[in-house]
C-alpha cells in the first residue's frame, strides 16, 4: 500500500448495512458508498504454518474426521510438473505416507459419501492441469480409486482449453448426488465451466457424466478459484479481473447468472473463495485479494431484501503472501479451533492456518 487509507467506492451507507443485516456499526459498506480501511491496522498471523512443499504450494482443502474432529486433515496441491497432494495434520505436520505424485495438480476440494462399489466412501478431487483429469483419492488413506483419472473437456481444441484448474464439489441435499464443477486455463464465456456428476459406473468403478456447460467470462486473465455453498444451493467463481459471480449449483435449475459482486477496491486478481457456514443460512464468504495480501469479507446471506445481493462488510490483512486457494470450515476442530479454522495457501511454499476468531475480530 502506498498510503495510509486505500478508498473503495460503496453503495449503501454504513446506517443502511447494520438495519438491513443486524451488524454492528464497525461493519463497512458496499460497492458504491464511500469506505476507508485503516491500513496501519495490525497484520493477523497465522497459529500454525504446514511444513514446506517442495515447489509451489496452490489450494488446500479441510477433511473433517467424523470420530475425532481434532484429527481432522488438511490436503494441499504443490502445482509443479512434478508436485503432488501432500496431507497435514491441524498443527501443520507433513503426513509423509499420504503424499500423492501428481502432473501439475492446481486445485483440490473434498466431499463426503461417494456411493461406490456398495460403500460410502469420501473422497479427495484434483485437478491434474499436463494431463487434463481429475484425480480422485479416497479419504483419509489417499488411495486413488480413479483407475488413473477422469479425462475432462473431451473435444475442446487447443491446449489451454484443457488445462485443468478450478475444481469444487457439489453434494445435492435432495438426492446425494456429487457433481465436480471444473474449470481450464482459457475457454468461451457461457460455456467456462463444466459440470460431471460423478457416480458409480455399474460395475464399481468411478465415472464422470457431463451434465451442463456454464459460466460468463470476461475475457480478462483466468477463471481458476471456484467454490460451492451446498447448503443454500450456489457456486461462485473468481472471474479473476473482474469479480465474484454467482450461479445455481444444481443443473436443473438453469444457467441464469444470479449475481456479479466483490468488482471494486482490489489490487489485482480475485483469487481464492471460501465460504465460513453458520446457522440459518447465515456466515460469511471470503475471497482473496491476491496482490494486496488481503481477503474481502461478504455476507453469505446477502441482505433481508436481496440474497443476491453482497456487499462488503470487512477487509482483513494477514501475514499470508500472494494467496491463491483457500478454505474454510465453522465445524470445532479441537480446543485449539473452537470455532473452526481458515487456512490460505501462501507463496513461501506452505499453507498458513488461523484460528476463525482471528478473521472475525470483534464485528463479524
Amino acid at each position: 500500500m502506498n498510503s495510509v487509507f486505500t478508498t473503495f467506492t460503496r453503495t449503501l451507507s454504513v446506517a443502511l448495512l447494520v438495519t438491513t443485516l443486524g451488524l454492528p456499526a464497525l461493519v463497512t459498506a458496499d460497492d458504491d458508498a464511500p469506505y476507508q480501511r485503516n491500513c496501519d491496522t495490525p497484520i493477523i498471523h497465522p497459529k500454525k504454518v504446514t511444513d514446506m512443499t517442495p515447489n509451489d504450494t496452490d489450494d488446500p482443502a479441510i477433511w473433517i474426521n467424523p470420530h475425532d474432529a481434532a484429527k481432522s486433515l488438511i490436503v494441499g496441491t504443490d502445482k509443479d510438473r512434478n508436485g503432488g497432494l501432500y496431507v497435514f495434520d491441524l498443527k501443520g505436520h507433513m503426513l509423509k505416507d499420504k503424499t500423492v505424485a501428481l502432473k501439475r495438480p492446481n486445485n483440490v476440494d473434498i466431499e463426503y459419501g461417494l456411493m461406490l462399489g456398495g460403500k460410502s466412501v469420501d473422497i479427495a478431487v484434483a485437478t491434474e492441469r499436463l494431463t487434463s483429469k481429475l484425480r480422485v483419492f479416497s479419504l483419509p488413506d489417499m488411495t486413488a480409486i480413479d483407475n488413473g483419472g477422469l479425462d475432462m473437456f473431451v473435444g475442446e481444441q487447443g491446449e489451454d482449453q484443457r488445462a485443468l484448474m478450478g475444481i469444487s464439489l457439489y453434494k445435492r441435499p435432495s438426492d446425494g448426488a456429487i457433481f465436480a464443477i471444473v474449470g481450464r486455463k482459457n475457454g468461451p464465456s457461457g460455456s467456462y465451466l463444466w459440470q460431471y456428476l460423478l457416480h458409480d459406473d455399474g460395475n464399481g468403478q468411478l465415472s464422470a457424466t457431463l451434465v451442463r456447460r456454464f459460466g460468463t467470462f470476461s475475457g480478462l486473465n483466468e477463471i481458476e478459484a471456484i467454490a460451492v455453498d451446498a447448503a443454500l444451493g450456489y457456486i461462485y467463481y473468481s472471474d479473476e479481473g473482474v469479480g465474484v459471480r454467482k450461479y445455481y449449483a444444481d443443473p436443473s435449475q438453469g444457467n441464469k447468472e444470479l449475481a456479479l459482486f466483490a468488482t471494486k477496491g482490489f489490487a489485482g486478481d480475485h483469487e481464492g473463495i471460501s465460504i465460513y457456514t453458520q446457522p440459518n443460512g447465515q456466515g460469511y464468504i471470503l475471497v482473496s485479494d491476491q496482490h494486496a495480501n488481503e481477503f474481502h469479507i461478504y455476507p453469505r446471506q446477502g441482505t433481508a431484501d436481496d440474497p443476491h445481493h453482497h456487499p462488503l462488510l470487512k477487509v482483513v490483512e494477514l501475514a499470508t503472501c500472494e494467496s491463491d486457494g483457500s478454505e474454510a470450515t465453522s465445524t470445532p476442530l479441537g480446543k485449539n479451533f473452537p470455532q473452526g479454522m481458515f487456512v490460505a495457501m501462501s507463496d513461501n511454499c506452505t499453507f498458513q492456518i488461523y484460528k476463525w476468531e482471528q478473521i472475525a475480530g470483534d464485528d463479524l
